[in-house]
């Protein structure tokens, strides 16, 4: 029977897109560093991720940021992880999904509560979910310096809202979301 694990990261940031991943593990992969991807640093976290990419079929999934602000986050959530789940070489007799929340149309799926803690297919995708948006903030970073979000991801740190406050907002932010939806108001 294959298993594939869904998850999402970046529901809460400031900037950039929704990303989620499903994975469908190997067999015979070592499932030892296998876990939830916020209790691993940055670095093991990109080891982890590629250990998985070679052992097992994955895919991901985004929703951008006009996305978001078009149907709200929750919705491009579950928009990013259908993405996912579609995109699989390889079609999954079940899958499990991290939360309370599952795409509308699915079969043979399961919701699970904390399931990037439990389960490991949920775990490898939250590893790779997280992995491809940290680096692809990295590389927005590059562009839009100003803003930290080689360190803090799009997430509302101190510095992230420091920069937005001096440099004003970019085309990869959330225009739904408080504090930029505060400040075009206040500009308007």
């Amino acid at each position: 029977m294959l298993v594939a694990g869904v998850d999402e990261v970046g529901r809460g940031c400031l900037a950039g897109p929704v990303v989620s991943a499903a994975v469908i593990l190997n067999d015979k992969i070592d499932l030892s560093s296998i876990k939830d991807s916020k209790k691993i640093n940055f670095t093991q976290r990109l080891k982890i991720a590629d250990y998985i990419k070679e052992n097992s079929c994955f895919a991901i999934g985004m929703a951008s940021v006009e996305e978001i602000f078009k149907i709200n986050i929750l919705q491009a959530s579950l928009l990013s992880m259908s993405r996912a789940i579609e995109k699989l070489r390889k079609k999954p007799d079940q899958i499990l999904i991290d939360g309370i929340f599952a795409p509308k149309g699915l079969k043979n799926f399961k919701t699970i509560i904390k399931g990037d803690e439990k389960i490991k297919c949920i775990s490898a995708a939250s590893i790779i979910a997280k992995t491809y948006r940290d680096l692809l903030m990295i590389k927005l970073s590059e562009k839009f310096s100003n803003y930290l979000w080689e360190k803090n991801f799009g997430y509302g740190t101190k510095a992230h809202l420091e920069g937005l406050k001096k440099y004003g907002i970019t085309s990869h932010h959330r225009k739904g979301f408080k504090p930029i939806h505060n400040m075009l108001l206040r500009q308007s």
